[in-house]
């Protein structure tokens, strides 16, 4: 007989406190899992989702044999058991959590660089609007710079 996660497991997560799912629950089962299955697999199949988790699975495993993009192959499966997890969130609600906070994370790195692009252009624009002194300009910066620098032997002779 399969065990699933009670109740007080995934109230638990939502408090942030480790949960730790039995890895041996699914041993043996008539629907076919693996032994030592990962826990977040065992966990996403403890909840209304199973279905939608075991088809996503299948379809990121055939797309990885196949050597084609993850991503575009699986997006409509990913998009349901996105859309079954939104309607158990009482259950899902760790994952989701750091779903949403990866986002946030994400989000706030790309303000960071885009942020950083736009000073760094400024500062670009800025040094190209002053052209570099001209060869007389250069020689007369330097000759100024050696009047004003007073040399000491220079002091004490005049004194």
């Amino acid at each position: 007989m399969r065990r699933r996660p009670d109740a007080g497991a995934a109230v638990a997560a939502e408090e942030g406190e480790t949960v730790i799912l039995d890895a041996a629950a699914g041993e043996g089962d008539a629907e076919g899992e693996e032994e030592g299955e990962c826990g977040f697999c065992l966990f996403m199949k403890g909840g209304g989702c199973r279905e939608e988790f075991v088809g996503w699975e299948k379809c990121v495993e055939d797309a990885e044999k196949a050597g084609d993009d993850v991503v575009e192959r699986c997006y409509e499966v990913t998009a349901a058991l996105h859309k079954c997890m939104e309607a158990h969130a009482e259950y899902y609600h760790p994952i989701l959590s750091a779903e949403r906070a990866m986002a946030a994370d994400l989000e706030a790195a790309k303000a960071d660089q885009a942020a950083e692009a736009s000073s760094d252009a400024a500062a670009s624009s800025s040094q190209q609007q002053q052209p570099p002194p001209t060869e007389e300009e250069a020689a007369g910066e330097k000759k100024q710079a050696e009047e004003e620098a007073v040399v000491p032997e220079k002091q004490d002779v005049e004194a």
